[in-house]
């Protein structure tokens, strides 16, 4: 059974690699793009299910459970998104917003562990890497508290809700893969200016996203949103 585990998450990992960055290379609302956006939402399950049973049960590591936890919540929330165009909120939201609770309070509670070790780290994983992706979780706590309180998202809101989760759960596997798994690389690789390319893009892409969809909601009413941009988050 572990043997399984790894396997569905080392396929699904470079699976969700590939489908990932090709549906941010095809136009949005593409029938490409959207059957790039399905494999990644598919492999990436995979990828964290495998992962978390691993980190919990055969390899107990609590960063590696924070990890796909988080990644996993940013994946489905995201597929929810792009699935409900209208403005509500149901079981799952308020299942999900507390889901990321635990999630948050659980790797700010790890670190606070990490820092008080004689080695400054837990499980091999320094202490400010669970502050960072609890900060991260804590963000996204945030988000849905704002979004439960509007009673759900729409138009431009549900566009830059659904592409951030995707752009920050695609980032967390690219880390995964380098620094996270540095040594599967040879030192020329590691030594080129280029090995960043993929992270330094993601954070681009990320930040231009929630610009100009922060500056088509001060153009124009959300009813008013054109069909290419609602087709640009279709799964």
């Amino acid at each position: 059974m572990q043997t399984i585990l790894l396997m569905t998450h080392i396929c699904g990992a470079v699976l969700g690699l590939i489908s990932g960055y090709t549906a941010m290379l095809f136009r949005k609302g593409s029938g490409l793009h959207n059957a790039a956006g399905t494999v990644f939402f598919a492999s990436m399950m995979g990828m964290n299910i495998g992962a978390g049973f691993v980190a919990a049960y055969y390899r107990p590591n609590s960063g590696n459970s924070m990890v796909s936890m988080l990644t996993l919540y940013l994946v489905l929330t995201a597929w929810w998104t792009a699935r409900h165009r209208e403005a509500r909120t149901g079981l799952f939201d308020y299942a999900t917003s507390f889901f990321i609770v635990i999630v948050a309070f659980g790797a700010l509670w790890f670190g606070f562990e990490a820092a008080g070790s004689k080695t400054g780290s837990l499980d091999h994983i320094p202490t400010a890497a669970y502050f960072i992706f609890g900060t991260i979780a804590l963000l996204h706590v945030i988000g849905d508290v704002r979004m439960l309180a509007r009673g759900g998202v729409a138009g431009t809101r549900r566009i830059a809700r659904h592409l951030s989760r995707m752009c920050v759960a695609l980032l967390i596997t690219t880390l995964s893969l380098y620094p996270g798994q540095a040594k599967l690389f040879s030192p020329a690789v590691k030594q080129s200016p280029f090995i960043f390319a993929p992270h330094i893009f993601l954070l681009a892409s990320l930040i231009y996203w929630r610009i100009r969809m922060r500056n088509r909601k001060r153009q124009q009413p959300e009813p008013a949103l054109s069909a290419a941009y609602e087709q640009a988050i279709a799964a």
